[in-house]
């Protein structure tokens, strides 16, 4: 009686100062009732943090941020280039813009070139990587054959298949030779070939980029997964639509923020193929040329600042729109320490 009394009391002070015995035995303590504080981040590792962050912030700020902020400074002026901007015109320059009839063909181009390269370039590309990823003779020599094109200059390009598509060039010539005389065309005159003409020529350059990524993305897949769906009975088409796509959708969407990014800034090879004049006739300007020629060109380098900082803030946009709605499965995966 004295025993269980002794424990009782004993049990009734360990609970009042946190702590549980149970049966004479060794005490733990009880479950904690508030969240614990956070503890601070000390001087040392917001030194090191700064160490590490400071010399790339300090370059964004410098090649990023302030140009922007300055081109933007600038398209509120109407300044020829040279001394400090003096003539303030305010919106002037950015209405302007929206209510030229150039800029907006330019802009519908640009948004033709981004839907094509999706439609066009994505399933050769998804194709191609397909075929390379299988054993076959000869595999190295046309992998580097597709992403040498890649890597050739946008200069070189240019100018050979400016030199190839003329109406006497080499490529009217291969098809007088080989019985489709027929198919002859001025392809980069002609507004209703020219845009096709451009595709074509994007697609050769930039395909190899497409399946050199897709390649490495396939490499991700695990064997497993096919050897085991092959058991089962399953086609090889259907390997690829039920396993290997969703399973190379993450590398699928990269390539196609990163196509639609390069799309709507292109710019080399519309102005070295069809220079400043004539890539708005046949229908192959965008943006970035509209800004060159109507902007540094034309000596009105305020409107060309105001057109600059409408490409950037279009291309800001389109990207924040695709991380929102298409990247954020990626990225929301990626991130540890949320709420499950």
């Amino acid at each position: 009686m004295f025993e269980t009394d002794r424990e009782s009391v004993n049990l009734a002070q360990d609970r009042s100062v946190g702590v549980t015995t149970v049966g004479g035995g060794a005490p733990f303590a009880s479950p904690p009732t508030g969240r614990r504080p956070r503890k601070g981040i000390g001087w040392p590792a917001r030194l090191e943090i700064a160490l590490m962050t400071g010399p790339t912030l300090i370059v964004f700020l410098t090649f990023v941020i302030f140009p922007v902020a300055m081109a933007a400074y600038y398209g509120f002026f109407n300044w020829q280039g040279y001394g400090p901007p003096t003539e303030f015109v305010g919106l002037s320059n950015y209405v302007l813009i929206f209510q030229d009839g150039t800029f907006v063909d330019a802009l519908q181009h640009n948004a033709a070139i981004v839907v094509l390269s999706l439609v066009i370039q994505g399933p050769a590309a998804v194709l191609l990587a397909l075929l390379l990823n299988r054993k076959m003779r000869g595999q190295t020599l046309i992998r580097v054959l597709v992403f040498v094109p890649y890597v050739i200059s946008e200069v070189v390009v240019g100018t050979a298949w400016s030199l190839m598509l003329q109406g006497n060039g080499a490529f009217n010539a291969f098809l007088q030779k080989v019985g489709l005389g027929w198919l002859e065309s001025d392809w980069l005159a002609d507004p209703k070939r020219a845009i096709w003409t451009l595709m074509g020529i994007l697609t050769w350059k930039y395909i190899g980029f497409a399946v050199i990524l897709f390649l490495a993305g396939l490499q991700g897949i695990p064997d497993e997964l096919t050897e085991a769906a092959a058991i089962d009975g399953a086609s090889y088409w259907q390997i690829q639509r039920r396993i290997t796509l969703p399973l190379l959708g993450p590398t699928l969407r990269i390539w196609a923020f990163l196509s639609m990014i390069g799309a709507l800034q292109l710019f080399d090879l519309v102005y070295i193929i069809w220079g400043q004049y004539v890539s708005s006739t046949a229908g192959t300007s965008t943006m970035a040329t509209y800004m060159l020629t109507n902007g540094r060109n034309a000596g009105e380098y305020g409107y060309g600042n105001a057109v600059a900082v409408v490409l950037f803030f279009i291309s800001l946009v389109a990207a924040l729109i695709y991380q929102r709605f298409v990247l954020r499965r990626d990225t929301a995966g990626a991130i540890t320490g949320g709420k499950n």
